[in-house]
């Protein structure tokens, strides 16, 4: 199998998120040429009709602002998670895009919740917290990035604004965080070296111990067995006869 190279890697991380931005600005200009209602395809909680918005809200904006505002950060963050995750940042993105939209079906508001903005609050979620939990340093840098960023986005959670579906940033939030503790010990790792796996020679001693170090020392050293033969051997005089 042929290693691709970062530029090669950085390439196909990004052009998945370029045809999901066309489709999404697609979508859009269709619905305000034509007046298609393309809102009736959002996420309606507890309707059985509004299951099918799971799949196609993130593709519906109700502006050119809206649509404005998610594109970037759909870019820049959805390729961040396949570059430095790939194949296990495919199978995150997946269950995040289904979860999230579960979740604001199950308990938001009634009403047509559209946009990317729940899928971006799970991948800036993810990014952050994955690179806390697994401590490697680019990751910890991806994620001190994301944070100055998109360290607005923890506004859009709470209710501020009513036009503005705070349940999918909410629980896109959440969702992100969840799937970076969950696989947490899956994709990139912190680089550990042979030092840190070699077990100390001595063992501290408890507090309550009354031994000395030297003590401790002696009796964390491995006993080596000597075995010590004596011979008797009778001298000889020179004046005796046998």
């Amino acid at each position: 199998m042929v290693k691709k190279t970062p530029n090669k890697r950085a390439y196909y991380s990004l052009i998945p998120w370029v045809l999901f931005v066309i489709i999404m600005a697609s979508a859009y200009f269709l619905n305000s040429t034509y007046n298609l209602n393309y809102s009736t395809y959002g996420i309606y909680p507890r309707d059985f009709s509004g299951l099918k918005g799971i799949l196609f809200s993130p593709f519906i904006h109700g502006s050119i602002e809206h649509l404005g505002n998610n594109t970037l950060p759909i870019l820049i963050l959805g390729t961040a998670i396949l570059y430095f995750y790939g194949r296990l940042g495919m199978k995150v993105i997946l269950v995040m895009y289904l979860l999230t939209g579960i979740l604001v079906w199950l308990s938001a508001r009634d009403s047509y919740h559209i946009g990317a903005s729940g899928l971006i609050y799970a991948f800036a979620g993810f990014l952050f917290m994955s690179g806390i939990v697994r401590k490697a340093k680019n990751l910890i840098a991806l994620s001190l990035l994301v944070a100055f960023l998109y360290g607005g986005l923890f506004w859009g959670i709470f209710p501020v604004k009513e036009q503005v579906s705070w349940e999918s940033h909410l629980w896109g939030g959440v969702v992100g965080f969840v799937m970076a503790w969950y696989y947490r010990k899956e994709g990139p790792q912190r680089k550990k070296y042979t030092w840190e796996d070699e077990e100390d020679d001595y063992e501290l001693l408890d507090s309550n111990q009354n031994n000395s170090y030297e003590t401790q020392e002696i009796q964390q050293r491995p006993a080596k067995r000597i075995v010590i033969k004596y011979e008797y051997k009778e001298k000889k005089d020179p004046n005796k006869k046998e």
